[in-house]
């Protein structure tokens, strides 16, 4: 699905790791959500960023005090445009030699290289941030740090908000996970250098545990590709209940603009423009399936004016001599 969703949203402070409390339904509406955030801590938009690693990298202190609360969002205001392609994927079912050969074997892994996480699989509802070794490159946008939530996803943005579900994921399953429920769910990951995994394990939809234990991982390689990987999944996520938390599977990304608007009340709203997103058929996903992103060419790679205009393997990509890029 490719679509350009427009989001109202204004930043919270809440700390890092607090519950989510008021996390209901997503955010691809998109509606004006009134916090305490400070504009003064909002980065630049990423037309404006100069040196892109170190920008995504190096979050400011209003950004990393960011909350990740969710909150209902009542009101529809979304746009709908064409897009290009980003990604392109293979799905691969139980009787795929390629569906093995993608699954990383954590307990097969000395125990040093693997790293449970404890708030998050003690917890429900909460995210925690996760630096990684290596850029890695998210829609052509490289990344060192990023969000992993006990909701079955990872948040790739580069502010946190209350609408954490809402866009700018990468989301194996993303539903009302509880780990908190056994000590035998985790969430656990490792990172070799080459290779980031985020696996949840074991872990039980809320008031729903007697359904079954749900195992399954996303990772992440330095080239871009990404993996969804699913060892155990005992319910259809077509039955999976979206009421209480959103359910999704597929990436998304987004960029944050300050638009003028001379009739807005809140002069510390900033818009969040969803620009595509990646569905892919959840009735694919069952026990020992998984699921291969392979990133396209886009104009972000380029680093020489030359290269941007006369490159085949991308179209319509513009040189700024300001920025370099």
């Amino acid at each position: 699905m490719v679509l350009c969703a427009v989001l109202l949203i204004c930043l919270s402070q809440a700390e890092l790791g607090r519950v989510w409390a008021q996390e209901h339904e997503d955010g691809l509406s998109g509606t004006p959500l009134r916090t305490d955030g400070d504009p003064s801590g909002f980065h630049r938009t990423r037309s404006d960023q100069q040196t892109l690693h170190k920008h995504r990298g190096a979050r400011n202190t209003q950004a990393d005090a960011g909350g990740v609360d969710i909150s209902t969002l009542p009101d529809n205001m979304t746009h709908i445009v064409d897009s290009q392609n980003y990604y392109r994927w293979q799905s691969f079912g139980p009787t795929d030699r390629r569906t093995e050969d993608l699954w990383v074997d954590m307990n097969a892994l000395h125990k040093s290289q693997v790293r449970i996480h404890g708030i998050l699989s003690n917890t429900h509802r909460q995210a925690a941030r996760v630096a990684l070794s290596f850029d890695f490159p998210f829609y052509g946008h490289y990344l060192r740090q990023i969000i992993i939530a006990t909701g079955g996803f990872i948040f790739m943005g580069e502010i946190t908000h209350r609408m954490l579900t809402a866009t700018q994921y990468i989301s194996p399953l993303m539903a009302n996970f509880d780990p908190s429920f056994s000590k035998n769910s985790t969430v656990r990951y490792l990172d070799n250098g080459n290779l980031f995994v985020v696996q949840w394990d074991k872990v039980r939809l809320k008031d729903r545990e007697a359904e079954g234990a749900f195992t399954f991982q996303t990772a992440l390689h330095r080239n871009g590709v990404i993996v969804f990987n699913y060892r155990d999944i005992p319910v259809p996520v077509a039955k999976i209940n979206s009421t209480e938390h959103p359910v999704k599977v597929g990436l998304s990304d987004a960029f944050m603009a300050s638009i003028p608007n001379a009739q807005a009340t809140d002069p510390k709203r900033h818009n969040i423009y969803e620009y595509h997103r990646v569905e892919i058929d959840t009735t694919k996903i069952v026990s020992r399936s998984a699921f291969e992103f392979t990133p396209l060419p886009t104009c972000l790679q380029h680093t020489s004016c030359e290269l941007c205009l006369t490159s085949n393997l991308t179209t319509g990509c513009g040189w700024c001599n300001t920025l370099q890029r």
